[in-house]
């Protein structure tokens, strides 16, 4: 276990996510992940610093966030700080990004939905510039 190891988490952290979709240390644990229920649930933990790169999901996304303080953005969008109990509803193709606030780490349950169109599209990284933007 790490300094940033959630005490209380409700999941195990799983395995950790590509350098290629990722900056910073991500854990992804896949807990649904069956095509006759048209969606893709992960228990995703950012540690502090830690984000997603820009991306878009064919079939929208839900984001249930369970720990820790993180970021959420839509391109265009000014960065949204989200809270344990926050809610984030995405809809299909919208381009958007989140990770783990600098001082905190962060957990959501990722729900891709409506997977039949496809899981996600990977974009390009979230730079420092982007990244440290929050007002």
């Amino acid at each position: 276990m790490n300094n940033f190891e959630i005490q209380n988490a409700i999941f195990p952290r799983g395995e950790r996510a590509p350098a290629d979709y990722f900056t910073g240390i991500v854990w992804v644990r896949i807990l649904v992940d069956e095509p006759s229920f048209n969606n893709l649930i992960g228990n995703v933990t950012f540690e502090p610093g830690a984000r997603n790169n820009w991306h878009k999901h064919p079939g929208g996304q839900v984001l249930l966030v369970t720990d820790g303080i993180g970021y959420y953005q839509e391109k265009g969008k000014p960065i949204q700080l989200l809270h344990k109990g926050d809610i984030v509803r995405i809809l299909p193709d919208v381009v958007h990004w989140h990770g783990a606030s600098p001082e905190s780490e962060f957990t959501h349950i990722a729900i891709s939905t409506n997977t039949q169109k496809g899981a996600v599209m990977w974009l390009q990284r979230v730079t420092n510039e982007e990244y440290n933007s929050f007002k």
